[in-house]
């Protein structure tokens, strides 16, 4: 009986490591994990998160050690414009994981703006308990983070730094090359935003602008003067616009239904009219 049991066994086993072979192309023995396996596979998470962890701070000194005096132009703007303390903007920045842009807005020929947002992000607490549905407790906590621009919802502020040429940025070279601006959107409000950055802050700066490059005569040029009515005619339709959004009409929701339920002939019609 025992060696019978064991050529079924052996038989079985051999069935199996085909199929396995058949399905995955190697034995069904490679496949399955032994016990031992199973409970590295259970530690290893706890191991890579301290790995993870590990190399973030390595990564982040690695940063620390690259900023110099263009950083700290950026660094201290930033601190000025959001009222954070330059530490706490420094370690925001050498953590953020599109901390390479930075380095792309500096280089010659490089990007022509680099973007910071600040506002409201749900952050997940690390011992947040889960909902019988499946979510957790996030709860919204302000954040500054490097953007594109394009792949978040803007609700905040907007920290931006235009180049002026396509010159590398040097410690030397920055603050002329270099141009710095704040752009408002609180709770989601762009149009309004947009309008006091417009109107407060770039209307009169260009009015109050002397030197115009190669137009010799400044604000007394005519294109100058079109130029400027161009801008603040664009700022007049843009407030109308958001005034118009704001104090749109909301019409009533009416059930036509009773109205229409008996409508038989043109007279039934007529008469609903």
């Amino acid at each position: 009986t025992e060696s019978k049991y064991q050529r079924h066994a052996g038989n079985l086993k051999t069935r199996i490591t085909e199929l396995g072979s058949a399905v995955t192309g190697s034995s069904l023995t490679t496949v399955l994990p032994a016990s031992s396996t199973l409970k590295k596979s259970i530690v290893l998470p706890s191991e890579s998160r301290k790995e993870l962890a590990k190399q973030a701070k390595v990564t982040k000194e690695e940063r620390r050690a690259q900023i110099d005096g263009r950083h700290r132009y950026i660094i201290s703007r930033l601190a000025d414009g959001i009222d954070l303390s330059e530490q706490q903007v420094e370690e925001t920045i050498i953590s953020d994981d599109k901390f390479q842009l930075i380095e792309q807005f500096f280089a010659a020929s490089g990007l022509k703006k680099l973007l910071f947002f600040y506002q409201d992000v749900l952050q997940q607490k690390s011992n947040a308990s889960v909902r019988p549905d499946g979510s957790t407790n996030n709860l919204p906590q302000k954040k500054l983070f490097i953007t594109m621009g394009s792949t978040e919802d803007f609700t905040g502020t907007c920290a931006f730094f235009l180049r002026t040429s396509d010159e590398v940025i040097t410690a030397s070279n920055v603050s002329q090359e270099v141009n710095f601006g704040m752009f408002d959107c609180t709770n989601g409000n762009i149009l309004q935003g947009l309008e006091f950055f417009l109107s407060q802050i770039m209307i009169p700066a260009l009015k109050y602008q002397q030197n115009w490059g190669a137009v010799k005569e400044g604000l007394k040029n005519s294109q100058i003067q079109e130029f400027l009515y161009a801008v603040d005619k664009f700022v007049s339709t843009l407030s109308s616009s958001r005034q118009n959004i704001e104090d749109k009409i909301q019409l009533t929701k009416v059930d036509i239904d009773i109205y229409i339920r008996n409508l038989q002939n043109p007279s039934d019609y007529i008469t609903a009219g």
